[in-house]
């Protein structure tokens, strides 16, 4: 079957409430600003804006969140046929705090949860080149059980798996199932982006470098991308030396949040237009650095950045 979706992202799509005042926790923020949210929607978005063919499979709520979310996929030109408005299920909201670090959140979880079967056909996963989720999508039931078989599926009919382990354990509590499942989706070979915050959230302890990576290389994971916030990043590729490249300077970040989601856009587009590691690396670099300099996603004319994205 031809692989006519660039990418296929599954799992959470909501509403991002922002807050106004920087480098507060939510407890101090007085006013939130409305964005579209969820990590898998933000690679959605800028991959679409990339001039990537995007899908996303998603559940809202039939309500007026879940048609702004709706006519922002529509407007991005993301094929949408397989995200579900739920009756009676509230779109998901989170309210996040803005800051040039890790954010704070809150999240109010309903309709993300919700990814049924039907909604991830064969001939969808046929056509898919990269299947992408996260650990946030993973940890909402019935979705778990939805996404790990779909991407089993879908690694059979040729996808290549993609996660970011953005684990949290306000989201997910239940470590050990956590655990049980990130190593489940892992053992199928995905490209694995992470965090030093997310792995630290994950094990409850500070791990090196080396122990996350040889981690899941022992899983069976064959490329690990952890990114290192204004250190930069360090990938580790099964049997070679890591490569680590520093992030690119910037004179004022605006917001944080969404610049991990912004990276690893930047790395699935080179890898889809089969650039080297090392070029990879440099786009997702890239894209991180303008997201950074922007508050919520990036911004509306990124569409310029597939030409300039040709690193060589």
């Amino acid at each position: 079957m031809e692989k006519t979706v660039d990418i296929l992202c599954v799992g959470e799509t909501l509403i991002d409430f922002i807050g106004h005042q920087m480098d507060a926790r939510i407890s101090e923020t007085k006013d939130y600003h409305r964005y579209l949210g969820g990590s898998p929607t933000n690679v959605a978005m800028n991959m679409a804006r990339l001039g990537m063919h995007t899908a996303m499979v998603a559940s809202v709520g039939k309500d007026g969140f879940g048609e702004y979310i709706l006519d922002k996929f529509k407007t991005a030109g993301i094929d949408a046929s397989n995200v579900r408005s739920l009756h009676n299920t509230p779109t998901t909201v989170i309210f996040v705090s803005k800051t040039t670090g890790t954010p704070d959140f809150i999240p109010y979880r309903q309709a993300d949860q919700q990814i049924h079967a039907e909604q991830l056909p064969a001939a969808l996963l046929g056509q898919t080149k990269v299947f992408h989720t996260t650990a946030f999508a993973l940890s909402g039931k019935p979705s778990q059980q939805t996404i790990i078989s779909k991407a089993k599926e879908a690694n059979g009919l040729g996808a290549k798996l993609s996660i970011d382990v953005n684990y949290a354990e306000r989201v997910w509590p239940d470590r050990m199932e956590a655990m049980r499942i990130i190593k489940e989706y892992c053992s199928l070979d995905p490209l694995v982006k992470v965090s030093e915050d997310d792995m630290a959230r994950l094990f409850d302890k500070e791990l090196s470098h080396q122990e996350i990576f040889d981690f899941f290389h022992q899983l069976g994971v064959t490329i690990v991308c952890l990114t290192l916030g204004s250190k930069g990043v360090k990938l580790s590729q099964k049997g070679k030396e890591p490569i680590s490249l520093p992030a690119i300077k910037i004179e004022k970040v605006m917001d944080a949040t969404g610049a991990g989601d912004a990276f690893w856009s930047g790395f699935l587009f080179a890898y889809i237009k089969d650039k080297t590691t090392e070029q990879c690396l440099k786009t997702a670099l890239m894209l991180a650095a303008l997201k950074l300099q922007n508050v919520g996603r990036l911004p509306e004319n990124v569409d310029v950045l597939s030409e300039l994205l040709k690193i060589t």
